[in-house]
């Protein structure tokens, strides 16, 4: 039945929410206040530390903790004013997870960044690719399940949602079958990024030979990783692949390699003068690290032989230059010294010219 309008029920509700509405302001302005102060202390904490990482985490952490202190203002307020709490509460079950999921993301994030600064003071390399390589996967896995969570947090605070995850319970079996089976790909790239993080086959940094492939690791992702080559090109390796086919990496340890130069010469070549010239110019080299230099015959044909000379450096970027130097040294050298070493292919006919005079002559 239709109530007769009476206007002391608009005072009281127009009353009612000017209350409601103080409450919030007094609330915003109370954490704000307790905001700017909290943070005034600990950064006064922080400029008494000579390292950067407490400045680091705090800017990280500063906007989430501000609006996360009123967000908490607002909510006790609410728990006192029915009227506010009626309209909060539905926002608040949304913004609450948001907030936290806020929180925690800007923590990764900033711990993330304290770990990669603290890499950039280490001297050894190989500790500096392996430590990155575990700070880039875990950070990502830590940002994919927080994101996760607090989007399923946000979604249940919904009750349409609520009532479709009530529905989705009572054939749970199927679901999760079904599910099982869409998500397998992704669970197995996830899985397979967590497990190179622990064992780590590969790093940052590291160079690698993959389906022919041969460049430094460049980004490693859940799903796939980057190979960038020596000509600039970014190869594209799916990450389950690195785990279940074979690889060469060159750098497991350390950079510290061993290569070889092959030489195919002519039988008559004189080796020993080629072996002492070829360890003079290694040995005065800059690029050489002192660890190997030998020469050995390793083929012997009828027409040819073949002489692998084997040089090792620090890197891997001095070992190619440095081989690339003793190939052009010992070619040089040997059109010098010993022409007849190097091979030619010619083909003489006995009296080849007179049998071609005859038959370019006029007939």
């Amino acid at each position: 039945m239709f109530e007769p309008y009476d206007p002391r029920n608009w005072t009281i509700e127009w009353e009612q929410l000017g209350v409601a509405s103080v409450g919030v302001v007094l609330a915003v302005a109370v954490a704000y206040v307790a905001y700017r102060i909290l943070f005034a202390l600990v950064v006064r904490l922080a400029r008494q530390s000579d390292s950067p990482v407490d400045d680091l985490i705090l800017q990280r952490i500063r906007h989430p903790i501000k609006w996360s202190l009123i967000a908490l203002a607002v909510t006790i307020a609410a728990q006192r004013d029915p009227l506010l709490a009626q309209y909060w509460e539905p926002v608040g079950q949304f913004l609450r997870p948001a907030l936290l999921g806020w929180i925690a993301y800007s923590l990764v994030k900033a711990f993330t960044a304290v770990l990669e600064l603290r890499l950039d003071q280490a001297v050894d390399p190989v500790a500096v690719r392996s430590r990155r390589t575990r700070i880039s996967i875990l950070s990502r896995t830590a940002t994919f399940a927080i994101i996760f969570i607090t989007v399923g947090l946000m979604l249940f605070a919904i009750p349409t949602v609520q009532n479709i995850g009530a529905t989705l319970l009572a054939s749970a079996g199927l679901a999760a079958l079904a599910i099982g089976a869409a998500a397998q790909p992704a669970l197995k790239s996830l899985i397979a990024g967590l497990q190179i993080a622990i064992t780590e086959p590969l790093r940052l940094g590291d160079l690698v030979v993959i389906d022919g492939h041969t460049g430094r690791v460049e980004e490693i992702h859940m799903a796939f990783i980057i190979v960038r080559t020596w000509d600039e090109r970014a190869v594209v390796v799916p990450t389950a692949q690195v785990l279940d086919t074979s690889f060469e990496n060159w750098s497991r340890k350390n950079e510290e390699l061993t290569g070889p130069v092959y030489l195919h010469l002519d039988p008559i070549a004189d080796v020993d003068p080629i072996r002492a010239e070829f360890e003079r110019f290694v040995g005065g080299h800059e690029l050489w690290d002192g660890r190997a230099v030998q020469l050995l015959m390793t083929e012997a044909y009828p027409e040819s032989v073949e002489l692998r000379l084997s040089v090792s450096a620090r890197t891997i970027g001095d070992l190619w230059n440095l081989r690339c130097a003793v190939r052009e040294h010992m070619l040089a050298w040997l059109r010098k010294e010993q022409p007849d070493a190097l091979i030619r292919h010619r083909l003489e006919v006995p009296g080849g010219h007179e049998k071609a005079g005859e038959a370019g002559g006029p007939g």
